[in-house]
């Protein structure tokens, strides 16, 4: 939560993969690592926005991408972390809440990070919908979103077998070049399609 002394470590799993959205968003934001939220689900709710549902902890020693989430992970200011409050629709879409997360921070500029070492374990800011969490289908512009955002996942090290077994049973590998401004007006002055 808002600090005024450190900046926020926020965990970003939804259309905050897209770092361009970021650096809109939050132009002071730092991009810091890749991080796994473990017993919880990705998806997509019937707002058409991605969500995580948290899930019975799995009974095998290592988590199944079927209960854990990827995402990445950003430091923020005080002010970033009031923008993207607006952005996220708090506390009408999501509420906050710090979370432990597993978290490999970038070591190499122009690499991604290695989800094979060992993670440090750390809270961080979440955005989580606790009361919308069946399945839907994504908003239209929220897939073009999503596919960027997927892009900068994969080029940080998110597991490329994470993304096609859990995002892309809601998010299609679809470019449509169409949406790219109405994806850049949702980036910068989001607005709810309810």
């Amino acid at each position: 939560m808002t600090n005024t002394t450190t900046p926020t470590l926020y965990f970003g799993y939804g259309s905050n993969l897209w770092q361009h959205q970021m650096n809109l968003r939050c132009p002071t934001s730092e991009y810091l690592g890749v991080a796994r939220l473990d017993n919880y689900r990705w998806m997509i709710n019937d707002r058409g926005y991605a969500n995580v549902v948290q899930v019975d902890p799995s009974p095998s020693a290592e988590p199944s991408y079927a209960n854990v989430v990827y995402g990445l992970v950003y430091s923020l200011q005080p002010s970033d972390e009031e923008e993207l409050d607006i952005n996220e629709g708090v506390p009408f879409a999501y509420t906050k809440e710090d979370l432990q997360v597993s978290f490999w921070p970038k070591e190499k500029k122009d690499e991604p990070v290695d989800t094979h070492k060992t993670p440090k374990k750390q809270d961080m800011l979440v955005y989580i919908d606790r009361e919308r969490v069946i399945d839907s289908k994504p908003k239209h512009e929220y897939i073009y979103r999503m596919n960027m955002g997927i892009s900068d996942a994969l080029k940080e090290g998110v597991p490329k077998d994470y993304v096609q077994e859990v995002m892309r049973n809601f998010i299609p590998p679809e470019h449509d070049d169409e949406l790219h401004d109405q994806a850049l007006q949702q980036a910068l002055a989001f607005k709810d399609e309810r």
